[in-house]
């Protein structure tokens, strides 16, 4: 049986009788990084076109895109790109999305789409699901203790800041030697085999650890993105009533939130590249809100789609999970009467 509008609105998303399950949480955050993906890659390929033609002819060093998913090593030799010479120089993104589209096709615009599937998508998995087991088991620690007497569950400012931590330290640690693989891949052309060899090494002089090279300077920049992102997110929420989460309100928040976490963590994410892309030169790091403007651009859209999306599903697995408790009730007569 369906239920009713008056049922659905007045329905309590956490609710444990109703809450979705690890695996719908899933199979909603798994959804959400593939959408994410598809829509972001375009502008990944643009942005990171137009910083390479900027920085092409300056060093032989290499840059750090990051589009709120994951991040991208774009190498720079000194010589011009093919695509480059073939294209012409950008004047911006418009004019960039209509020349690769005309002279590389149309498709080419997603031409990264497969290794940011391959790592964005276990790493999203791994972090919403993370975050929503986290929040929802201190929100119901914190009632049991706190509201006995209240009526409705209330979830206080603070975990959302301690549920987002946690779940990134978790996703960044599970995915960091597959970012190691994938960044060899993505600044060299090298073959498995090279890669294998390359892997090899690492382990032979670092260790086991070795392979979680970098994790620290990743973690000093997205944990506090995602305890700020979270917290604001979560405050954002309350401002309206569960029914009128829509998906354009879930869209807005999360683009809001996004952009928020990106402006406080500015510091953290130049400290972070030039720590991973100086390749240990000393540097003094001045200008640490450089480049607000575009980090803003390019994180803001996938935190909101991924959000959207992944609100959307929670929403049509909770309904589901309410329609099948409605059924089970008023289909199986108690035996006991």
């Amino acid at each position: 049986m369906g239920l009713s509008k008056e049922t659905t609105a007045t329905i309590d998303f956490d609710d444990p009788k109703y809450r979705i399950k690890p695996y719908q949480q899933m199979i909603a955050s798994c959804t959400g990084a593939l959408v994410t993906s598809v829509f972001v890659t375009p502008l990944d390929v643009v942005k990171t076109r137009l910083q390479a033609q900027q920085k092409a002819m300056l060093s032989n060093k290499c840059f750090v895109y990051c589009n709120g998913l994951m991040d991208h090593l774009c190498p720079c030799n000194g010589k011009l790109p093919t695509w480059m010479r073939e294209n012409g120089k950008f004047t911006g993104t418009v004019d960039a999305l209509v020349k690769i589209s005309k002279r590389e096709g149309f498709f080419s615009l997603w031409s990264g789409l497969s290794p940011t599937l391959v790592l964005a998508v276990p790493a999203t998995v791994v972090y919403f699901v993370s975050y929503e087991q986290l929040r929802l088991n201190l929100k119901d620690y914190y009632n049991r203790n706190s509201n006995k007497h209240r009526i409705h569950q209330t979830q206080p400012f603070w975990i959302p800041i301690v549920a987002g931590a946690t779940a990134r330290i978790w996703a960044a640690t599970l995915v960091s030697p597959l970012e190691l693989i994938r960044t060899k891949m993505q600044s060299q052309k090298l073959s498995y085999r090279e890669i294998g060899e390359g892997l090899k090494t690492v382990v032979k002089y670092g260790g086991i650890s070795g392979l979680w090279m970098g994790l620290s300077s990743t973690l000093f920049r997205d944990v506090p993105f995602s305890a700020i992102y979270w917290c604001g997110y979560e405050a954002i929420k309350k401002l309206l009533p569960p029914e009128q989460h829509t998906f354009s309100f879930n869209f807005t928040a999360g683009a809001l939130a996004g952009s928020i976490a990106a402006f406080l963590t500015i510091p953290f994410d130049v400290v972070k590249t030039h720590q991973q892309i100086e390749m240990g030169e000393k540097r003094i790091y001045t200008g640490l809100f450089t480049g607000l403007t575009p980090r803003i651009i390019k994180v803001a859209p996938a935190c909101a789609i991924m959000i959207a999306s992944f609100e959307h599903g929670k929403r049509f697995f909770l309904q589901y999970n309410r329609a099948l408790a409605y059924q089970q009730e008023h289909h199986h007569p108690q035996k006991h009467r």
